[in-house]
Order: C-alpha cells, then structure tokens, then sequence
C-alpha cells in the first residue's frame, strides 16, 4: 500500500487550456497499481527507462501497470554522455514501430536524463504526445523532472537542443532513494541548497542545521527537503515558465558548471557536482561585487565538503577555458553571457557585467 506524503500543484493555466499538474511526493508508489491503473486510463504506454535503473524498478512498475492495452520497454544507455539524438533516435524509433497513438503516454523511469530525452521525445512524437515524471535521483525529484525542460545535448554545448513541454504528472516515490549511489545523492543535494541560496534564506539555514541528517538519508529531513525544494521550483515555473524572466534564477551556478561538464567531457563530473562548483564561482563573484556577505560562502563550502560535493572548479581549468565555453551556453542572449549572482542569501539577480578579471579572482580565491 503506498503512503502518500504530499501533493503540490504546478500552476500553468492558459486561456483556452489548463495545464497545471501534480507533483506527488509519497513512498510505494511504484508498487501501487490502483494508483497507476488510474493514470493510464486504458492508453497504450512507452515506458523508458536505463540500464542501471531498468534491472532495480522496471519490473515493479510493469506489474502496476497491470494490463495495460500496449506497453512499449525502451532501455537506454546510461549516462550524460549518452543524452543525445542518438538516443532520442531508440525512442521515437520504437513508439513507431510498435504503432503508438498520440494518445498513448510516455512514462520516464530514471534520472534527469532519462527524464530530458522522454519529454523531448513526448514533445516531438506525432507533434505532441502526454508524459508523466518518475525520477529516481534526488537531483532529478527536486529540479528537472518539474517544469518542463526537456532536450539533449550538443557537441557545442549542454541543453541546446529541446523544447518546453510540461509532463501531466510527476511521481516521486522516496524509496527509488536507497539504492542511489553517495555520488549521485550529494550530487542532488547541490540543487536543495540552490534553492536556499536564491530564493529562501531560512531554507538554507534550515539545511545547514539539518546536514547530518541529511547526508545520513534520514526519511522525515528528507521528504521536506524534497517536498521544500519543489514548493520552490513549482512557484517559479508558475511565474515565468519559459524563463524569460524570474525563471532564469534556478540557473544559478550552472552557467559555469555546465561549462566544466562540457570542458571535462560529459560524465567525468557529474551535473550536480559541476553546479556545485559554480555556485561557488558565483557565489565568491557576488561577494566580490559587494552585494553578499563573505560569511554565506563560507557556509556554502562548508555544505558542499560535507556532503561531498567539490568547492571549486578542476585546476586545469582556466578563466578563459570557462568564458569560452559559457560562450555557447544557453543564458547567451544577443551574444552577451547572462550571469545568474547573488544581491544577497535568497535573492538572486541576472547580469551581463562579469568581467574576466571577475573570473579569475573568483577562481583564486
């Protein structure tokens, strides 16, 4: 029987359509299958999922679907190195020829990658086909499965191929937690503690009491942790989804991490590490600037060394290697880098005044 813990709403309402949609954060739920019979409503369905997530949780949730009228297995590759056409490719290859609908519904089992590549496939199938969430990763349950976000990756950069296109529903079931790897798990914590930094100070206070606990898993510390972290997400897609504005906030850190995923190569650090790193950056321009208190970056370093999170970004790297690959970044606008800093804990600003010599003593300091 599954227990359900909390259900958010994202708000998104049009004039002719509304499109808000719940974020349900519980535990059992892939085992549910009267709560998943009442998803599918007799569709056919294109699960997708990887090979390190498939062999832990795709069996539980085929059995929750039950008899459901087509059910389509698409394994992926793991991994952010394999967030690309050609694995975007397998998916709409196999919805296709197993003779899909748009009706039918796309169900994303796994990380932020898996998450990206079924949404962009969703969103590109038969011109629009409905998807749900089930993010098995913590960084995936507290930011990419909510919004909409959806795409692959370039040889010129991360995230430069895709498309908005909201899922219908995102399942968050606790439990898929246990079995994630420390890496993977610190690597979600560097986006809980953004969320504090940009726009809820008690928030981050709140993770710095509460640390141990977290790095410890524990199941009450981490629910709200989770459930926080969404309240926060949610409320930012509801004011700006195609982030024309507020939205760009959340890419606080992730202008020069994803800079150092592209310059590493995709994979050899991991996204919520690169984040961490730049949050850093960030974080030490901004009191460069004057405009945060040196004290919260020191708070910050301390988390990340906590949790096992990096606190800078690789030595072999430069201030002009990240400049040139921010260059190609998606927060360019009329060639000009957009800068997510901090005019102080819980608010975040957009600048395009950071200067190289802005880069350099930030890295040395």
């Amino acid at each position: 029987m599954s227990d359900i813990l909390h259900t958010l709403e994202v708000q998104l309402p049009l004039p002719e359509v509304d499109r808000s949609y719940p974020i349900i954060i519980g535990r059992a739920l892939l085992s549910d299958g009267a709560f998943w019979q009442s998803l599918i409503a007799g569709r056919g369905v294109i699960m997708v999922t990887d090979d390190q997530v498939g062999p832990l949780y795709a069996s539980t949730l085929k059995k929750s679907l039950g008899g459901v009228s087509q059910l389509t297995e698409v394994i992926l590759s793991a991994g952010e190195a394999r967030k690309d056409m050609t694995s975007l490719e397998t998916i709409l290859d196999a919805a296709l020829k197993d003779r899909h609908e748009r009706g039918s519904l796309f169900i994303a089992l796994g990380g932020g990658v898996v998450g990206d590549m079924t949404g962009f496939a969703a969103s590109c199938f038969l011109r629009g086909a409905d998807f749900i969430q089930v993010p098995t990763t913590l960084l995936a349950q507290v930011d990419s499965s909510v919004g909409g976000k959806t795409g692959i990756n370039h040889a010129m950069g991360k995230n430069l191929i895709g498309a908005f296109h909201q899922p219908t529903q995102v399942v968050i079931d606790l439990d898929t937690l246990a079995s994630l790897p420390e890496r993977e798990y610190a690597a979600g914590l560097a986006e809980v503690i953004k969320y504090g930094l940009i726009r809820d100070a008690d928030f981050f206070e709140w993770l710095l009491a509460h640390v141990e606990a977290l790095t410890a898993r524990d199941g009450d510390t981490l629910a709200y942790a989770i459930q926080r972290s969404c309240e926060i997400k949610a409320s930012v897609v509801a004011e700006d989804e195609r982030e024309g504005g507020v939205r760009a906030h959340l890419n606080f850190g992730h202008t020069f991490g994803h800079a150092i995923e592209r310059l590493q190569g995709y994979g050899e650090w991991l996204h919520g590490e690169a984040v961490a790193a730049g949050m850093v950056i960030a974080s030490q321009i901004s009191v460069l600037r004057g405009t945060l208190d040196a004290s919260i970056v020191e708070k910050l370093i301390a988390f990340n060394r906590a949790v096992g999170l990096p606190v800078e970004a690789p030595s072999s790297l430069s201030a002009s290697d990240l400049l040139q690959a921010m260059s190609s970044d998606k927060m360019v606008s009329s060639g000009k880098i957009r800068y997510i800093l901090l005019q102080g804990l819980g608010e975040a600003v957009v600048t395009e005044h950071v200067t190289m010599d802005d880069i350099v003593s930030a890295l040395s300091a």
